[in-house]
């Protein structure tokens, strides 16, 4: 076994967001004891993309918007490995965007943490993909996108501000992708104190599902929930879908496992060549 680095100390601005998010990663890999050495977080570009540097499990940089199909690479290499992708909203909704979408398709068991806080806050406060103006429904929403892919099978958000929610669902994405039950998407309403101070206006227009009686197992009332407080205004927060079809059969697609060796192909090459010859 190869040793893990010390954490580093984060480089966030006082009140980041993503001081409550990284706490929670924290607290929840603690509660469900999962080793440093069994873990492997890979960041994506932006303020987000030094999370893996301060938790001392293994972690790994992405190229930007690249994350995703790095974690599955990594995911299909070694299946034991509790996998985490943590990247920003422009990271993962702007040059990530395909990536994400077929993500949600191909339905891999490890966890996607979306930092979102309107801007692209490393490269000094230009709007990125989600960014709001005011009180006003997202112009883009990932939780309604995940929504509306069939083999979407966890799909949660929270905000940093919130951390009793946030950790209870935290726990649960983890738990979902180690117990192989597919991918487990979780956005974090996390604010930039510097350039998009957000945290007046998500308290705000922010509503706890989980507190209302809200049944996560329903996609088509997950939909209707995350529509309905859209069109007033407001975001769903909490648990909004997850799929309670034992899915800890299903494997996916791994090419890079295939066997290659020509002698062990050689019947099946001879078939090949045999229909054409005349």
């Amino acid at each position: 076994m190869t040793a893990t680095y010390p954490p580093a100390t984060p480089i966030w601005c006082a009140g980041c967001g993503h001081f409550g998010v990284q706490a929670a990663m924290s607290a929840a890999l603690q509660e469900l004891e999962i080793p440093a050495h069994e873990t492997i977080i890979l960041a994506g570009i932006g303020c987000s993309g030094t999370v893996q540097n301060n938790l001392g499990t293994y972690g790994y940089h992405a190229l930007h918007g690249r994350v995703l199909p790095t974690a599955t690479g990594t995911h299909l290499a070694n299946p034991d490995l509790t996998v985490i992708a943590a990247g920003g909203d422009g990271d993962g909704y702007a040059i990530g965007m395909g990536h994400l979408v077929h993500t949600f398709r191909r339905n891999p068991s490890f966890t996607y943490i979306v930092m979102n806080n309107g801007v692209y806050g490393l490269t000094k406060g230009q709007d990125s993909p989600t960014f709001q103006s005011g009180v006003e429904a997202l112009e883009f929403d990932a939780v309604s996108l995940a929504l509306s892919i069939p083999t979407t099978t966890f799909v949660a958000r929270g905000f940093a501000r919130w951390t009793a929610q946030l950790h209870r669902i935290m726990v649960a994405a983890l738990q979902h992708a180690r117990d192989g039950q597919g991918f487990a998407f979780l956005e974090v309403l996390s604010p930039c104190v510097t350039y998009n101070d957000t945290y007046p206006l998500w308290e705000a227009t922010l509503v706890d599902i989980d507190a209302n009686g809200h049944d996560p197992e329903d996609r088509n009332g997950a939909f209707q929930t995350v529509s309905e407080l859209a069109e007033n205004g407001h975001m769903a927060v909490g648990l909004i879908y997850r799929n309670g079809a034992d899915q800890s059969g299903t494997t996916a697609p791994n090419p890079a496992a295939a066997v290659v060796d020509p002698a062990d192909n050689a019947a099946a090459y001879a078939e090949l060549l045999a229909r054409y010859s005349f």
